[in-house]
């Protein structure tokens, strides 16, 4: 009976296995339906030295209202964009500093170049005064960019129950005193007049005091696209320094496709090397360890392609060979563990059980302060490196859970069908002067 359970449990897992390479790899039309099916690895988001992607270098000035000399104001900018872009899901996007007083956007794998440059390449400063300024081009401004925290596109209700499209702004501490204290003058007694990029967008009345630093303005945003659209370019109004688009392209794949494509094959070639060499030295030990990394691949590619902030560059390749190395590396620690206790006398069964326990803690140690450091990469670094983080860290996951549930659950299964026969699980006893072979 256990047999006969062990032989379904590894046929499963096998046919699982195999199933998730098609998925994987393969691309096809589904049945009675017009959706074709890419396959994980290629919808995967390709960063902009494998895909291509959109350039553009601003011209920054300073401004005299933002504290701090300007290279503080311009580094505070980077920042701010880069938080920016990130926000919109393109992770891997660069901003870096060019020259003196320039800044340099990379944004790669974009559907649609036109519309990322147009929500990054055109700041718009928001204003808010109390006068209209077709009647007093002098009017004070009372609030700008630097009062703003954030502004997201929101749909919300009017006094008459109509949905409409608008943009939710939140004020920090100081914006929020000054807000306040320009509603409670203005309260059925005036408008507030909103500029959006140097033009009236919206002049509503006041009808209440707000004390708590947020306000919806709607203007004629007839879709949440088009609300989203002010709220970025509110947003990248807020910049300490004033930008002026200088340049932009569209920048082609840097390592071109054919590239792409024969770094794949050696990717194939070297995982098929790899499971030749471990099931030379292990055996079905070794066959065992080649499911589990097959199905490994599957988890990891599907992953990939299914987590939005994920593009793939170079370095997020780099992190995938180290996490598919160490993962195969926990394979040999477990294995070798399981030789160890089975040269110390113990059955073959007794041998993998306590293999497979003893092992457990060194994996977890190495993995663990690997996954400590992709944390930290990911969370402070910009970039590149923060995809390099982030494909090292779901890698290793996925290592981990392989390792040690995958090829412990296919180990198991195999042990009643053989529990005799060392040399199917490449282990012997230690040989002594008084014993022979």
């Amino acid at each position: 009976m256990k047999k006969r359970k062990g032989i379904r449990n590894i046929v499963l897992l096998s046919v699982l296995a195999i199933i998730g390479l098609v998925l994987t790899f393969a691309s096809f039309d589904i049945p009675f339906t017009n959706y074709k099916f890419k396959g994980f690895a290629n919808s995967i988001q390709m960063g902009l030295d494998l895909k291509g992607g959109v350039m553009a270098v601003y011209d920054a000035t300073a401004d005299e209202e933002s504290e701090g000399d300007f290279d503080d104001q311009l580094n505070a900018t980077i920042q701010r964009l880069s938080d920016l872009i990130a926000s919109e899901g393109y992770t891997e996007a660069t901003v870096t500093k060019q020259g003196d007083n320039q800044i340099r956007v990379e944004v790669p794998d974009v559907d649609d170049p036109d519309t990322i440059l147009s929500l990054i390449g055109e700041p718009a400063e928001l204003e808010i005064t109390k006068e209209d300024r077709s009647t007093n081009p002098d009017a004070e401004v009372y609030l700008t960019g630097k009062h703003i925290v954030s502004a997201e596109a929101q749909v919300q209700q009017d006094s008459t129950g109509s949905y409409i499209n608008g943009v939710s702004i939140t004020f920090n501490k100081e914006g929020t005193e000054i807000f306040a204290t320009l509603t409670k003058e203005l309260v059925n007694n005036g408008n507030l007049y909103i500029y959006i990029g140097g033009e009236l967008f919206s002049a509503p009345e006041v009808q209440a005091e707000i004390v708590d630093g947020k306000t919806f303005i709607s203007g004629s945003m007839n879709s949440a696209a088009e609300a989203e659209e002010y709220a970025m370019k509110i947003l990248s109004g807020t910049y300490s320094v004033k930008l002026q688009l200088s340049e932009k392209s569209i920048i082609s794949a840097t390592l071109g496709e054919d590239a792409l494509f024969y770094g794949v094959i050696s990717g194939i070639i070297g995982f098929v090397l790899i499971c030749i060499f471990m099931c030379a030295v292990y055996r079905m030990l070794g066959v065992i360890s080649s499911i589990s990394l097959v199905l490994y691949i599957g988890i990891l590619m599907y992953l990939l392609a299914v987590i939005p902030f994920v593009q793939l560059t170079l370095p997020g390749i780099a992190g995938i060979i180290l996490g598919i190395g160490m993962a195969v590396d926990a394979n040999i620690i477990i294995f070798e563990r399981i030789n160890d206790e089975y040269k110390s006398g113990k059955r073959i069964s007794a041998s993998v059980k306590s293999g497979f326990k003893k092992a457990t803690m060194a994996i977890l140690d190495s993995n663990i302060t690997t996954i400590i450091a992709s944390i930290v990469l990911a969370l402070l670094g910009t970039g590149p490196i923060r995809g390099f983080a982030i494909t090292l860290l779901i890698s290793i996951v996925v290592s981990m859970f392989c390792s040690l549930l995958i090829t412990r659950a296919l180990t198991y299964s195999y042990l009643p069908i053989n529990s005799t026969n060392p040399k199917l699980y490449s282990i012997k006893r230690e040989v002594t002067k008084n014993e022979t072979k």
